[in-house]
């Protein structure tokens, strides 16, 4: 991708190093890392419960484990898009980005500021800018506590994009997808996400999925997500019209959604499939939505609710 001299977005904060950001505590619902929280069924606490509750969190405190960063590291918070990756000791989390990387970050998210920027002027309507913020090791956010295990997700609390860059190495090293137009692929996934929120997609899932079983909820969370990667595909089409893709940028982007397919993940980590539990789709509908956006540039070929996906 030919991003080096472009406009940098003004949207980009840096909290690396801060030990986090503000905002509310307790852990991000699973089913895209707060794009898209699931239910996991209804019911409240007892007090007695509560009190059992708050006993063992002080007891393993006292031990020196902090159980937010268990809850945060169970394996359901879901990376770029993808399904469940944890983070592996070799990743890098911690580690601040370079300055080139926040650069990469940066230019990429103008660019889809001004693709949808574009997109929502021709139909009569503002885009909000969402921002970006960028952390190590673990952040809070108006969706609650993360940590680098949970990959990039969006908090449409806020209206963020939270990137932990060091999963950018575990997806070229671990899962194979390196290349700088699959980190962009990442990125305008997350901004897909935000587009939903802003047209109610993501507000009305959000009420539906209180009614709906988890099956149900798996089901109505993999066509949100499929047409955040449609949505990706639209901006690659824009992008690629400005002449900033090289060649081999599409297959990097196809490359890495083909690696975070839910069954590609499930196979790799547990060496079987449960179709039941994809909440993000296949490898190989993951594909197929990114290309079909990417093919027409058009929102309405985008329709996961209303077609076969």
């Amino acid at each position: 991708m030919r991003w080096r001299g472009r406009r940098e977005s003004d949207n980009i904060e840096d909290l690396r190093g801060s030990g986090g950001g503000g905002g509310l505590g307790g852990g991000l619902g699973p089913g895209g890392g707060m794009r898209i929280p699931i239910g996991r069924g209804g019911g409240g606490f007892s007090l007695s419960t509560i009190v059992i509750l708050v006993i063992i969190y002080f007891a393993l405190r006292s031990c020196g484990i902090d159980p937010l960063e268990m809850i945060a590291n169970d394996g359901s918070q879901v990376p770029g898009g993808g399904g469940q990756i944890t983070q592996s000791d070799d990743s890098g989390a911690g580690a601040p980005a370079s300055d080139e990387m926040k650069q990469f970050v940066g230019v990429v998210l103008a660019e889809t500021e001004d693709v949808w920027k574009g997109i929502f002027q021709s139909e009569g309507l503002q885009y909000t800018e969402p921002k970006l913020a960028l952390f190590n090791g673990s952040v809070r956010s108006a969706c609650g506590f993360a940590s680098a295990a949970a990959g990039p997700f969006y908090c449409p609390g806020d209206q963020k994009v939270y990137l932990d860059t060091s999963f950018f190495n575990q997806l070229a090293k671990q899962f194979g997808a390196s290349g700088d137009f699959a980190q962009a692929y990442v990125i305008a996934h997350e901004v897909g996400h935000h587009v939903q929120n802003l047209t109610g997609i993501l507000p009305k899932f959000n009420q539906m999925r209180q009614q709906m079983s988890e099956t149900e909820a798996n089901q109505m969370s993999m066509r949100v997500e499929l047409q955040a990667d449609c949505f990706a595909g639209v901006w690659g089409h824009f992008t690629d019209q400005k002449g900033l893709l090289e060649q081999g940028d599409v297959e990097e982007a196809l490359n890495a959604a083909q690696q975070i397919g839910d069954d590609t993940l499930q196979k790799k980590m547990q060496g079987y499939v449960v179709p039941e539990s994809f909440n993000h789709g296949t490898s190989q509908q993951r594909q197929t939505w990114f290309a079909r956006g990417f093919k027409s540039g058009k929102l309405s070929d985008c329709d996961t609710f209303n077609n076969p996906i």
